[in-house]
């Protein structure tokens, strides 16, 4: 035979869409509640919700290492004390700290918020559309995070409540309050009646939020150009903060940068004056010598070895002037407070001192920048200054190396100087003497030229200072809000209105465990469906009458067809109705099944055998007067006749009640009486069918398999649970009963699964399958022959 016709449970227990469609599209009315409730969610949270706008500004700052470096002091190149070369990491580092965010908040006086309450929520006025404007005189602590009231009566008064109560006040006077003091101006947009509420912030939590929201990142790693971007609810806002800071980072950082040039400036003009006064006694000393001596002019004779000596004289001087200008810078070290730079080598060309200058001044300002953030007691600040202590030692250390190997060259060339002497002995003492004066003079002058020059450098490069930020665009809000995104808010809402019925759908059948469907059943068991009934509403038990033409009682003829092909091979003249459990709608069945039988003109008889919970007679409207197969099976002198009744619902119907109930009823059922009371019914009656009791509560129907020639095995929608369907599979696996075929019963529309409900069982049981090798009776044909 072939196997693809076979129907096993493992074939049955594949996905179905078209059966999960269908069962999404008979609950239409939860997705279009989900979807409805959703929808209104969404339109509710963006009616009332506050939309926040993304500001962002573009920054370039100006790093030597990825071009864009224009220094106006580049002139001055050989000033180290000027350049300065940003690293962008550090700057974005700057730029966040909290600092210097509080300084913003500080300049843009937001220690107080506005707010306009409306019927559901409360928003922020900010710059113009604030209606009143607040002038602080003092702030307590106490006052932060504080809210008060204020209630516009006109143009010229106002309410105030806090937590002391309600007062009125005049705009333009000062209010005092232990809190805060503080006066409030009404601009030109007042409103009568209007209310708006003022808080104090802590500037120092605000400026920590702040810090987390403000994003700064580089536009690419390619490029200096930094981006700072802030979402807030106010455009207005964001953007004078975004400018602020920017604004104060250029500031901050020009006052760096010019706080060395500043203390050079001051350093050389100490010096100056004090060369000023000295190189005056000495030209007053020249004027005098030449004067006392009457000296105009050295001689001819004497010219050239007095230029040599002036070689070596000026050799001595520059010597003597770098040896000046260490010990000017000694002094400077010694008498200037730790707080001072230290200014530039002025010339001197030993690259350790420079380097520990440069070192010792970008630690100074370190040290300065962190006093303004943090205690004089932190571990950061007191390593700095222990590092800039060691410093200072080693440039000192450094500046007497230096000067003593200038001593050192200068004491060679001056006694190679003192060969000259004998040379110019002939020359005058006074002319001797002058030569001296005036190579002090030198000295003076040269001393005075240096320093004059590197004043007027350094007062160039701090009027010229310029930040090494450029702004490339102002802080601007885009038109359109960040947040809430109205496309992703609706999307998220119809998603979620569908995916909720579904979810629910889908959580529903993993919790129900009563079978639902014709599904529910093929995916445990194959055993063979007798038919199935739909769900009826009316009280009494008979729904098959002559003339009926009632869905349910075409179902029942349609079952009666499908009887004939119930037992292949023989009549089948007795029908045992079983199920798992009561309540499944066997007495219903075997009822109506007999009555319509009985219509076809066969002579029927219902035996009522739920000798434990006998409910046959009561149904039918009939009474057992005391007699029934228990009576029978005890009383030998009863025959048939005593205990047969006519059912009186149609004709060809009888009934035997099951009488009184004993008390050993599954013994009862093994006497031997009952196969003489079967043979019996089949000489005198066409169809036989036992009404018994569940086989998932007692093993009475067991008893009377031996007797039947079809089981039809009761299944009630939503009644019977699905673990009660292995039964099916025992009783089929073990013979326990012949040819066992079930009976959907109480099939309602939500039973369905997409194929329709209740007909089509004897023309086409595949559901959309071949119609001729899908009738009931192949479907038998192929079962018996597995």
């Amino acid at each position: 035979m072939n196997q693809e016709e076979i129907q096993t449970p493992e074939s049955q227990n594949q996905f179905d869409p078209k059966t999960l469609l269908y069962n999404y599209l008979r609950n239409w009315y939860w997705f279009a509640i989900s979807l409805l409730l959703c929808l209104l969610t969404a339109f509710i949270y963006l009616r009332y919700s506050t939309p926040e706008y993304e500001v962002s500004t573009k920054i370039l700052i100006k790093d030597g290492e990825k071009g864009g470096t224009t220094d106006p002091s580049a002139a001055f190149s050989d000033l180290n004390i000027f350049q300065s070369n940003q690293n962008i990491s550090n700057e974005i580092e700057v730029l966040k700290g909290r600092s210097i965010t509080y300084r913003v908040l500080e300049e843009l006086n937001l220690e107080t918020t506005f707010y306009t309450e409306g019927n559901i929520k409360t928003s922020e006025i900010y710059g113009q559309s604030s209606p009143i404007k607040i002038t602080l005189s003092s702030l307590d602590s106490i006052a932060l995070g504080k809210r008060i009231k204020i209630v516009i009566k006109d143009k010229n008064q106002y309410t105030l409540t806090d937590e002391k109560g309600e007062q009125q006040y005049s705009f333009g006077k000062q209010v005092v309050k232990d809190y805060a003091t503080f006066t409030l101006t009404a601009s030109g947009k007042v409103e009568e009646g209007k209310t708006i509420l003022i808080q104090f912030n802590d500037l120092t939590k605000m400026a920590s939020a702040y810090n987390k929201i403000i994003s700064i990142a580089p536009v690419n790693k390619d490029a200096s150009v930094l981006s700072i971007s802030l979402i807030d609810a106010v455009p207005q806002k964001a953007e004078n903060i975004i400018n602020k800071l920017v604004e104060v980072y250029i500031r901050e950082a020009i006052d760096d940068k010019n706080q060395i040039a500043k203390n050079t400036v001051k350093f050389i003009d100490e010096r100056l004056n004090y060369l000023v006064a000295e190189l005056e006694d000495v030209e007053k000393n020249v004027e005098n010598y030449k004067r006392e001596n009457k000296i105009t002019d050295l001689g001819v004779s004497a010219q050239q070895s007095i230029q040599e000596a002036s070689q070596y004289g000026r050799q001595l001087a520059d010597y003597q002037t770098q040896i000046s200008i260490l010990e000017s810078i000694e002094s400077y070290m010694k008498n200037s407070g730790e707080d001072e730079l230290v200014p530039s080598s002025m010339g001197i060309q030993d690259p350790t001192l420079v380097d520990l200058t440069s070192k010792f001044n970008e630690l100074q300002l370190e040290r300065q920048r962190l006093l303004r953030t943090v205690q004089p007691a932190s571990p950061l600040l007191i390593s700095l200054e222990e590092q800039l202590k060691n410093l200072r030692g080693n440039i000192q250390e450094n500046l007497n190396n230096i000067k003593r190997s200038l001593i050192i060259t200068r004491n060679n060339l001056s006694a190679k100087a003192g060969g000259f002497e004998s040379r110019i002995s002939q020359i005058p003492s006074a002319e001797r003497n002058l030569l001296e004066i005036q190579r002090e003079q030198g000295i003076k002058q040269a001393l005075y030229g240096y320093l004059l020059q590197k004043r007027e450098e350094s007062a160039i490069s701090l009027a010229s200072a310029v930040s090494n930020t450029r702004v490339i665009d102002s802080a601007m809000s885009n038109d359109y809000p960040v947040s809430p995104k109205k496309i992703i808010i609706i999307l998220s809402a119809l998603l979620l209105g569908i995916g909720l019925p579904i979810a629910g759908l889908y959580i529903e059948d993993l919790l129900d465990d009563k079978v639902g469907n014709m599904r529910d059943v093929e995916k445990i068991t194959d055993a063979p469906v007798l038919g199935e009934l739909v769900h009826h509403d009316e009280e009494h038990a008979l729904v098959v009458q002559k003339g009926s033409r009632t869905a349910i009682a075409e179902l029942f003829r349609l079952i009666r067809t499908n009887l004939q092909f119930a037992a292949p091979g023989k009549q089948a003249k007795v029908l045992m109705v079983t199920s798992s459990m009561s309540g499944e709608g066997k007495t219903f069945f075997s009822i109506n099944i007999g009555a319509s039988l009985a219509l076809s003109g066969k002579r029927v008889v219902l035996l009522e055998f739920d000798i434990r919970k006998p409910k046959l007679m009561k149904d039918i409207g009939l009474t057992s007067k005391g007699k029934g197969f228990t009576s029978f099976l005890v009383n030998d002198e009863l025959v048939l006749s005593d205990i047969v009744q006519e059912a009186k619902l149609v004709d060809n119907l009888w009934v035997i009640p099951s009488g009184p109930i004993p008390p050993n009823p599954s013994e009862l059922l093994l006497s031997p009486k009952i196969e003489k009371l079967f043979d019996e019914l089949r000489q005198h009656f066409d169809i036989i069918i036992i009404d018994t009791s569940p086989i998932g509560q007692v093993a009475d129907a067991f008893s009377l398999a031996p007797y039947a020639d079809v089981t039809a095995y009761m299944v009630r929608y939503n009644y019977t649970f699905r673990q009660q369907m292995h039964i099916v599979n025992d009783i089929r696996t073990n013979k326990k009963m012949p040819n066992l075929m079930m009976v959907l019963n109480d099939a309602k529309k939500e039973n369905s699964y997409g194929y329709g409900y209740g007909y089509g069982y004897g023309y086409g049981y595949g559901y959309g399958e071949d119609i001729q090798k899908n009738t009931f009776k192949e479907r038998i044909k192929r079962y018996l022959t597995r």
